[in-house]
């Protein structure tokens, strides 16, 4: 679809438009990315089963440190903020949907 809007900009611009003449070297520039852009995508790398290790461990020190320290601070908590903190750590746990096909 670039390469035809390319040449009908060059048409355009041998019939006198002369800013035709930058979309028709755009057009083929918009093409040549998006397929870079495709194959980047494709070819991403995957996080080995050692970051993901790394990174569950990670996850999992960081949510026992904000227990901790919502512990502490539960005194003099808001009840409503502090069933609105309940409710986030319940959201915390629960898988989420992976897309694009990682996970």
């Amino acid at each position: 679809m670039c390469a035809s809007a390319a040449w009908w900009q060059v048409g355009r611009a041998f019939e006198g438009n002369s800013l035709s003449f930058l979309y028709s070297i755009e057009w083929p520039v918009f093409g040549v990315l998006g397929v870079l852009g495709w194959h980047a995508l494709l070819n991403l790398e995957k996080p080995t089963v050692d970051q993901e290790t790394l990174r569950r461990e990670y996850e999992e020190s960081m949510r026992a440190r904000a227990v901790a320290a919502r512990d502490v601070t539960r005194a003099d908590e808001d009840p409503a903020l502090a069933a609105y903190n309940d409710h986030l750590a319940q959201l915390s746990h629960v898988p989420k949907k992976r897309l694009w096909g990682h996970g």
